[in-house]
């Protein structure tokens, strides 16, 4: 078990390589409770715990809404006990826990969502441009020429943008599909990019792949100079990380006890019946659920 202090060494060090976390602190208490105030732990956006923060009654609760702030960007804080405790909540979230301790925890959870890194592939004028000017933002943008991209060089947390301008479009394209990047884009008219799609289904690349990349990538200005190319890019960048549609998170699983009804996570107790798995907040859920079962 890490210590306070340990937690926000490594919330650093996942920060400095570019991973989406979430900072969880206790700032009240009411016992009897396992946690105390200036409790701390990070959550990452699939859903693993470092730190503490509470038992088996309160962590899949604050994991799942670390989830959902993680995916929002917004921090909340998060009053886990019975409703009552909370009169004047607003704009705090309550949930409700059937804790048998009868304790309750208000936690603040703070999401730190990662830098965007943007690698572009090319050696244009307006590849440079498009490089500068996300760089001027803030972003980790890289500018790698044709021959020398690879898979390596783009992950589920990078947006790509081709701008080979015929150079081995096809190569350099299906390189970069398959490093599944949270985006794909390639410069060039939609009929060139109709004809390098097709090849690239030609040659065996799955077609849910294909559907994903942008062409042409950037906002529509029509006929314009390379600087509005690259500010339509990185313009529409811009706009579908603020709308989620470029997100590099997983979907969050919401699973609930279905004895009590209070949220829980894979990590928790478990049970298998009829070919499906359960999760439990507690030993007593579980029997009661296997009993039932059984009668």
């Amino acid at each position: 078990m890490i210590d306070g202090w340990a937690v926000l060494e490594q919330a650093a060090e996942l920060a400095r390589r570019g991973e989406a976390f979430a900072l969880a602190t206790v700032v009240w208490r009411q016992g009897p409770s396992s946690s105390k105030p200036g409790s701390r732990a990070i959550i990452t956006a699939d859903g693993r715990v470092r730190g503490w923060i509470g038992g088996a009654c309160a962590e899949p609760a604050v994991v799942r809404a670390a989830q959902q702030a993680i995916g929002s960007g917004d921090a909340m804080l998060l009053l886990l006990g019975d409703p009552d405790q909370f009169a004047d909540a607003s704009p705090a979230v309550v949930i409700p826990i059937s804790c048998q301790s009868e304790g309750a925890l208000e936690v603040y959870i703070e999401p730190v969502l990662p830098v965007p890194r943007l690698v572009v592939v090319g050696g244009s004028p307006m590849a440079h441009t498009l490089t500068e000017l996300a760089g001027a933002l803030g972003w980790r943008a890289a500018l790698i020429s044709g021959k020398d991209f690879g898979t390596a060089d783009a992950d589920q947390r990078t947006m790509v943008v081709v701008a080979t301008q015929g150079h081995d479009d096809e190569g350099v394209l299906e390189r970069a599909v398959a490093a599944r990047p949270a985006y794909l884009g390639l410069v060039g008219s939609r009929k060139r990019g109709t004809a390098v799609l097709g090849y690239l289904a030609d040659r065996g690349v799955p077609q849910e792949q294909l559907d994903r990349v942008h062409v042409p990538a950037g906002l529509d200005l029509g006929r314009t100079t390379h600087v509005e190319i690259a500010v339509a890019i990185l313009a529409e960048l811009v706009q579908l990380r603020a709308t989620g549609q470029a997100s590099v998170l997983a979907e969050v699983a919401e699973l609930t006890d279905p004895v009590c009804g209070m949220a829980v996570t894979t990590q928790s107790l478990s049970l298998d019946r009829d070919g499906s798995t359960y999760y439990f907040c507690c030993a007593g859920c579980r029997d009661a659920f296997a009993k039932s079962s059984v009668s």
